[in-house]
């Protein structure tokens, strides 16, 4: 059977060329919907156009079917690629972490208190250190060990944890373990990592160290997709925070443990509502 929806979020990009916007518009007009919000950007070094648009139905429940089979005569003439999401679905997240809980209780909080659009399925780590915090939410804890011996073995259950659950997004929120190549072509555009560090500068381990070695007088975290480059995936968020040369290396941990909570979870919740859309290294992020 069918799902019957009334609201739907469309998302996509192409090559920019006339008649994108109104194309869209009659389209949906004839199918029965009005447009409640639409946000549109032109890149103009590529001419890549990318729109998000949130559609009501005038005329009741939809078959989401029948509405991607009418608007697929569209997406084929402009070459679109293109979503077609029901609003109010939530996204379905599995959380990896290590030692440092600052991110994961940002986002388990968020989402008890419902201010996040996603269905969290549980947390998968290889340390003990976060499963009373995990279990008091209500959530399963996977204790995954790593050690060289067992890493792909450890990360295949990851991946087999995400399958069994429907995993839409997977997020690493502080889970001190880089991704083999095989896992991050496989979950390409649905893992977000927060790394701490205002990217592209101070990559890889103790970001914060080497920008006290440096004298820097912002810091900052990044919210980004994975990809098999190690901290080189397109950013989502970034945000950052003022220090002086009196701070230590433990004091900028304890800063930017803030900063990191906060930008990650703006990606995903960002990500969750649809609002991402990648733009070959990058993103366009329609945050309204």
């Amino acid at each position: 059977m069918s799902t019957k929806v009334e609201e739907l979020i469309l998302t996509f990009s192409c090559e920019d060329q006339p008649g994108i916007v109104a194309a869209v518009a009659g389209l949906f007009s004839l199918q029965g919907f009005n447009i409640r919000e639409s946000s549109q950007f032109e890149d103009v070094q590529t001419k890549r156009f990318f729109m998000r648009t949130l559609l009501e139905s005038v005329e009741g429940p939809k078959s989401l079917s029948d509405v991607k089979s009418a608007f697929q005569s569209v997406a084929v003439r402009y070459g679109m690629t293109w979503e077609l999401n029901e609003t109010h679905h939530k996204t379905r997240v599995l959380i990896a972490v290590s030692q440092w809980g600052h991110c994961l209780n940002s986002i388990l909080n968020a989402w008890k208190g419902g201010s996040l659009p996603i269905d969290i399925v549980g947390v998968v780590s290889n340390h003990e250190d976060m499963r009373a915090l995990t279990e008091w939410y209500g959530l399963p804890y996977h204790y995954l060990p790593v050690t060289k011996a067992n890493k792909a073995e450890q990360e295949q259950a990851i991946f087999d944890i995400i399958e069994q659950s429907e995993t839409e997004l997977f997020v690493l929120a502080r889970y001190m373990q880089i991704l083999s190549d095989g896992m991050c072509e496989k979950l390409q555009g649905r893992a977000i990592n927060i790394h701490h560090s205002f990217l592209p500068g101070f990559k890889g381990a103790k970001p914060y160290h080497q920008a006290y070695d440096r004298g820097v007088k912002l810091i900052g975290a990044t919210a980004h997709y994975v990809t098999t480059e190690l901290d080189e995936g397109p950013i989502i968020e970034q945000s950052v925070e003022r220090v002086t040369h009196a701070s230590t290396p433990d004091e900028m941990v304890q800063i930017g443990r803030d900063i990191e909570a906060v930008t990650l979870q703006r990606a995903v919740k960002w990500h969750a509502e649809h609002r991402v859309l990648l733009n070959g290294c990058k993103t366009v992020v329609f945050t309204r």
